[in-house]
C-alpha cells in the first residue's frame, strides 16, 4: 500500500532521514544507534547569505549511539554532529552525558527534557533520542519481562494492542478487558 498520487505538480524541498538500528553485545548491554540526516532537494542560498548550499548537501548529519542494560537503562551514550548549520551547535554534544542512567523503559521523554531541554541540548538529538526507545522495545525483548499477573507495558497503548482487541485476545487472553487505571480486570459482558 502507498500514499495516493497527488494531484498537483511539486517540487521536493527537504529530505529528512532517521534510521535506527539495534545490536546485541556480547557482554550482555545492547547498542542503540540513531541517524538524523536533513539535506535540501534543490541548491538553496545559505541563511548567511554567503555562498549557495547545494543539494543533497548535508545540513544536519548526526548520530547517537545508547548501551542500555536488559533494563533498558542506559549505560554509556555517545554523540557526533559530523554536519550541522551554525558553529554552536556541538556545544550540546556534552549535555548528552546527563542521559547515563535514565531509563528508556518509564519516564525517557521527561528525562530527555529534564536534561537536554532549551539552550543546553539540541532539537534534533532530543527528536532522534524520543524514538530510541522504541528501537529498544523492538530489541530488547527482556524489558518485557513482567510477572504472570501482570500486563506486558506495551498493552493498552496503542490501537493494535487495546485490551479488548483482537490481539490481546489472541496472544495474551488473561488480560481481555484489563484497566489500566485499577490494574484490574474488568468483567465482560
Amino acid at each position: 500500500m502507498s500514499l495516493s498520487v497527488p494531484t498537483v505538480s511539486r517540487t521536493p524541498q527537504h529530505i529528512r532521514q532517521v534510521n535506527y538500528r539495534s545490536f546485541e553485545r556480547e557482554d550482555g548491554l545492547w547498542d542503540i544507534e540513531g541517524e538524523l540526516l536533513d539535506t535540501k532537494a534543490t541548491d538553496q542560498p545559505r541563511p548567511s547569505g554567503k555562498g549557495i548550499r547545494k543539494a543533497g548537501e548535508p545540513i544536519h548529519h548526526m548520530l547517537i549511539r545508547v548501551t542500555v542494560n536488559k533494563e533498558l537503562v542506559v549505560q554509556s551514550i555517545e554523540a557526533v554532529m559530523n554536519a550541522h548549520p551554525i558553529q554552536g551547535c556541538p556545544g550540546a554534544l556534552e549535555a548528552m552525558q546527563r542521559m547515563v542512567g535514565c531509563s528508556m523503559a518509564r519516564g525517557w521523554r521527561k528525562s530527555i527534557e529534564s536534561n537536554l531541554a532549551g539552550i543546553t541540548g539540541c532539537t534534533h538529538m532530543r527528536e532522534l533520542l524520543n524514538n530510541m526507545a522504541t528501537a529498544a522495545f523492538q530489541s530488547v525483548v527482556s524489558a518485557f519481562s513482567v510477572a504472570s499477573d501482570q500486563p506486558p507495558a506495551y498493552l493498552g497503548r496503542c490501537t493494535g494492542w487495546n485490551f479488548n482487541g483482537p490481539a490481546v485476545a489472541e496472544h495474551y487472553p488473561q488480560f481481555v478487558g484489563w484497566d489500566l487505571a485499577t490494574g484490574k480486570r474488568t468483567p465482560q459482558p
